[in-house]
C-alpha cells in the first residue's frame, strides 16, 4: 500500500523553495540534510494521488503540479505581491475548482486551486 508520493524537483538552488513553498504557500520545512530541503504541512493529514494527463482542463497546458489551498484568491494576492507570473486565471471551472497557474523559482507550473460551491 502506498503511504506517500513524493515530488523531487531538481536543483542547485535549495535555498530558492522557502520563497515559494513556505513563504507564499505556507508550507513547513519538514527536513532539510543541506542537499534535500522537503517541505510540507506539519499535523494535516494529505490524499495520496498522482494524475497523468493530456492538457491541464480548458485547453490550459498540463501543470507540473497541482497545489489545493483553502483560499485561492489569498494565494492569488501573495503571488501577485511577490511579482511572480500569472500564467492563466484566476477562473471558476466548470468541474468546481477556482484556481490559477503560476511559476515556482523553478520554472514549474504550478495550478494553485480551491474547490467552490456551486
Amino acid at each position: 500500500m502506498v503511504k506517500r508520493i513524493v515530488l523531487n524537483i531538481d536543483t542547485p538552488e535549495i535555498l530558492a523553495a522557502a520563497s515559494f513553498y513556505k513563504n507564499i504557500l505556507g508550507l513547513d520545512l519538514i527536513m532539510d540534510h543541506g542537499w534535500i530541503a522537503t517541505y510540507g504541512a506539519i499535523g494535516e493529514k494529505m490524499d495520496v494521488q498522482i494524475s497523468f494527463a493530456s492538457e491541464g482542463g480548458s485547453g490550459t497546458p498540463t501543470p507540473d503540479l497541482s497545489v489545493e489551498v483553502d483560499n485561492v484568491d489569498d494565494v492569488f494576492e501573495k503571488v501577485k505581491a511577490a511579482g511572480l507570473p500569472v500564467e492563466y486565471g484566476p477562473v471558476n471551472e466548470p468541474w468546481g475548482v477556482r484556481r490559477f497557474y503560476t511559476r515556482d523559482p523553478f520554472g514549474k507550473l504550478v495550478n494553485i486551486l480551491s474547490h467552490v460551491t456551486v
